[in-house]
């Protein structure tokens, strides 16, 4: 499969697995990996989920390419039925709007371009290869970025770095991305994985109904006034409170033991 899917220890991991092509994603791909979202989503047994991409076993570690982003030459150029416009949720992926409260690691094992960049941005923690680089440049096919391309990078970069990116469709170095925060970390190549790992497996340890109940009000958060985002981080603790995890917490803190989450 293009995707492949595997989880343990409550931590799923999806690798873009083409690697013939760079990664690339062909709508079948595309497919398989919304697929993969919603188990994520759906699946009680994940807490969180890594991404990456398939290594290119001819390629050093300067040109691995973590994704090319969508593979123009298999996407074709048929019009689509007016009503597909209006199926909003059909084929939902991570960055498209599929709602994912479960905390995402991104492990950017090389160059990160289009379609790849626009999936980085949908990820909650993000780890990089000294060699990984990012651009959107979708401009020099007249085309734009799609799925989140226009929306989250104007709102995760500098202004004018992020026209930068996207309309001159310039190229950031992983420095220069963690400069601006677009990353977390810049790893050693052979270290991305194993450190991506290792913060999935630290957020895995926490309580994970707390994990999400964080996230989703941080997230909504960038699209609603201060107001509004107080009254629903009051809703969700007030929620999230009278959960099993929520009293033993505490009770272990009490007792001097680490806490035993159980997502109830």
């Amino acid at each position: 499969m293009p995707i492949d899917f595997e989880v343990a220890d409550h931590i799923a991991t999806i690798t873009i697995n083409r690697p013939e092509s760079l990664n690339a994603m062909s709508p079948d791909m595309y497919q398989a990996l919304s697929e993969s979202w919603i188990e994520v989503r759906d699946n009680p047994d994940i807490w969180v989920a890594v991404v990456t991409g398939a290594p290119q076993p001819n390629r050093p570690p300067e040109r691995q390419v973590f994704s090319a982003g969508a593979d123009l030459k298999a996407m074709g150029s048929n019009k689509p039925e007016a009503y597909r416009f209006w199926q909003t949720q059909n084929d939902q992926l991570l960055n498209r709007g599929l709602e994912v409260w479960k905390p995402i690691v991104a492990a950017v094992n090389g160059l990160c371009l289009a379609g790849g960049m626009t999936l980085l941005l949908a990820t909650d923690i993000r780890i990089a290869s000294e060699h990984a680089a990012f651009d959107l440049s979708e401009v020099k096919r007249g085309i734009l970025p799609g799925n989140g391309g226009t929306q989250r990078t104007i709102r995760q970069l500098p202004y004018p770095i992020a026209m930068e990116v996207l309309l001159l469709g310039r190229r950031l170095t992983a420095e220069r991305a963690a400069h601006f925060g677009l990353i977390n970390e810049v790893v050693p190549h052979g270290d991305v994985l194993k450190t991506a790992m290792e913060r999935a497996q630290e957020l895995a340890s926490m309580a994970p109904l707390a994990v999400r109940a964080i996230k989703e009000p941080s997230v909504r958060a960038q699209y609603m006034p201060l107001a509004d985002g107080l009254r629903l981080e009051e809703a969700i603790g007030a929620r999230l409170r009278f959960t099993e995890d929520a009293q033993e917490g505490p009770r272990a803190f009490a007792e001097k033991r680490k806490a035993e989450f159980k997502g109830r």
